[in-house]
C-alpha cells in the first residue's frame, strides 16, 4: 500500500507528549510494509519543525538527530514538485497554504491516502472523496 506522509504525522511521531490515532495508523501502515509519498518540500517542513522544537528546548537535539536517522530509513520517498497550476488550483478551491495543497494534490492525482493531522487539508480531502490514514 502507497500513501501520503505529510509533516505533521511525522512530527508526531517524534513527540512524546504528542499521540494521535491517525499518526499511530500511518506509523503502523509503515511497519506493516506499506510505502509512503511525499513531496520534496516535506523534507524541509519535518526539519525545521524538529529545528524549531529543539531551540524552544520541546527536544534535544540528540533526539532529533535519533529520530532523523530513524526517518531516513523509513520507507517514505519524495516526488518530483507537480504541476504548479494543479496545485494552485487545489489551494484556491480549499483555501490551503500551497504546501498543503501539495499534499492534497499528490493523493488526489495518485489516487492514495493521505496521512495528516492538519484539519484544513483533512476538510479538503474529506470534500472529494480523498481517504484519510486513521479516520
Amino acid at each position: 500500500m502507497r500513501f501520503v506522509l505529510d509533516a505533521s504525522i511525522a512530527a508526531c511521531w517524534c513527540f512524546d507528549d504528542k499521540d494521535d490515532i491517525r499518526a499511530d495508523a500511518a506509523l503502523e501502515l509503515l511497519l506493516d510494509d506499506a510505502h509512503a509519498v511525499a513531496p520534496v518540500h516535506w523534507w524541509f517542513e519535518v526539519r525545521n519543525v524538529l529545528l524549531v522544537a529543539v531551540r524552544r528546548k520541546r527536544i534535544a537535539e540528540p533526539q532529533m538527530t535519533a529520530f532523523l536517522d530513524r526517518l531516513e530509513k523509513a520507507p517514505i520517498t519524495l516526488t518530483e514538485p507537480p504541476r504548479s497550476s494543479a496545485v494552485l488550483a487545489v489551494a484556491h478551491d480549499h483555501r490551503l497554504s500551497f504546501y498543503d495543497a501539495a499534499y492534497f494534490e499528490l493523493a488526489k492525482r495518485e489516487n492514495i491516502a493521505l496521512a495528516t493531522l492538519n484539519a484544513a487539508l483533512a476538510k479538503a480531502a474529506k470534500a472529494e472523496a480523498v481517504p484519510l490514514i486513521g479516520m
